[in-house]
């Protein structure tokens, strides 16, 4: 079928949205460079662009974008000296494209964007480095999205990302699962690119869509492998069981229109619940590193029949823990909304206005959220409706913007809305 080229370069964008992860994987497999397979990647792109006003999207777009990548980077292997070594080494599969070799043992895996992930958190990179380039890589977050994640600058990360990619090829790092020993070493970057794509999909910082679905069921896919890889680790199992508690909700999260809807509002009929046996599951083998206890909160919010019957107090007790694990303003931002609930607006308002006064959140969007959250719960609508604009003005996504100028125009002074018990 042919089809128009607005729609076909919607069709490609998306596709490739969804599918660039694995295809950089499965094309870094061949060159053995990571900067290389994104360029290939992207080339990939480019000639479905050319061609699918023309000739009509493939039947499987996905995997026309993988095998077109692959043959490019085929293409590239025989035009270098080390043509004949390097086929030596990845054998006739490089001819048909096939799937990667069977693991060879319990300590391997056949996981090609596990590979990617753990290339790109080798510990020649800095952490920043190793998050921004995995981010880029594996989610396929623009280097925007990345830098409202970090919460910096846009250059900053758009020049890590770059040294990054050279600093790895320069070292030659391999691309491959590492042993158990080094493994255990890169594991704190590894859980962290998890998180954040996780969290990217959760909450998506930019666009039209509230949630990124996709996102997060790599994420939650992601970390299930490496819990089945590294069972020993408390850490693994703490940061799987928050994802699969956080993933129960998802389905809640929007309206019929895609619309928010806040977690006081979501009918919890519509909460997984296989995800939160599962989540609970989990938690039973984590520890009490910082993932372990956020996902002990986020169980606290999947046992709660209603909204009102969430034990606050003990969620703001978790949040002091975590505080003192990963000392961070938004850590203490929802502090401040745990301890609104269990001992009242103004208590968390004092905690909110503290964090005002620093720089650090000068330009996040939830801060003014919460604080306009507070303010109208004390009667102070006016102000209440100052903040939800300023919020709005904040924010990069589209429905997170509607609804906090929703809740601007509806702020009228009143009583405070009380605490649940």
């Amino acid at each position: 079928m042919v089809v128009t080229s607005a729609s076909a370069t919607e069709t490609v964008e998306a596709v490739f949205r969804i599918e660039s992860a694995r295809i950089i994987a499965g094309v870094a497999r061949v060159v053995r460079d990571v900067g290389i397979a994104e360029e290939l990647a992207q080339d990939a792109l480019v000639a479905a662009l050319e061609q699918w006003p023309e000739s009509g999207v493939p039947e499987k777009p996905g995997a026309w974008l993988m095998a077109t990548a692959k043959h490019r980077a085929i293409d590239l292997v025989r035009r270098k000296e080390t043509y004949a070594r390097k086929l030596a080494e990845v054998g006739r599969a490089l001819e048909d494209v096939a799937p990667p070799p069977e693991p060879t043992g319990e300590d391997d895996i056949d996981d090609d964007l596990l590979r990617l992930i753990f290339t790109s958190c080798h510990p020649v990179l800095s952490t920043e480095a190793r998050v921004a380039l995995t981010l880029r890589l594996l989610g396929g977050l623009t280097t925007e999205e990345i830098a409202r994640a970090f919460l910096a600058p846009e250059p900053t990360v758009a020049q890590r990302i770059v040294r990054a990619k050279r600093t790895l090829a320069r070292a030659g790092v391999p691309f491959e699962v590492p042993g158990a020993a080094d493994r255990a070493a890169r594991l704190s970057s590894v859980l962290e690119v998890i998180y954040l794509v996780f969290n990217e999909g959760y909450s998506a910082t930019a666009g039209d869509d509230l949630v990124r679905p996709a996102l997060c069921e790599d994420a939650l896919r992601l970390a299930r492998v490496l819990a089945g890889l590294m069972p020993e680790e408390p850490e693994v199992h703490g940061l799987t069981a928050l994802l699969e508690l956080q993933s129960s909700r998802i389905a809640a999260r929007t309206g019929p229109d895609g619309e928010p809807v806040l977690l006081a509002d979501q009918d919890r009929r519509r909460w997984n619940r296989a995800l939160i046996l599962r989540g609970v599951e989990s938690l039973r083998r984590a520890g009490t590193g910082p993932y372990s206890v956020q996902a002990a909160i986020a169980a606290y919010h999947a046992r709660a029949v209603r909204y009102e019957d969430t034990d606050w107090t003990a969620i703001a007790a978790l949040y002091g823990r975590l505080t003192a694990l990963t000392p961070s303003p938004v850590v203490e931002l929802n502090r401040a909304v745990a301890v609104s609930m269990a001992e009242g607006s103004a208590a968390g308002l004092r905690l909110v206005d503290a964090l005002a006064e620093g720089p650090a959140l000068k330009d996040y969007h939830l801060l003014p959220s919460v604080r306009g959250d507070l303010l109208e719960r004390l009667g102070r609508g006016d102000e209440a409706r100052a903040e939800f604009e300023r919020a709005a003005s904040l924010t990069r996504n589209a429905r997170e913007r509607a609804l906090l100028l929703e809740r601007a125009a509806r702020s009228a002074p009143g009583p405070e809305s009380p605490a649940p018990e």
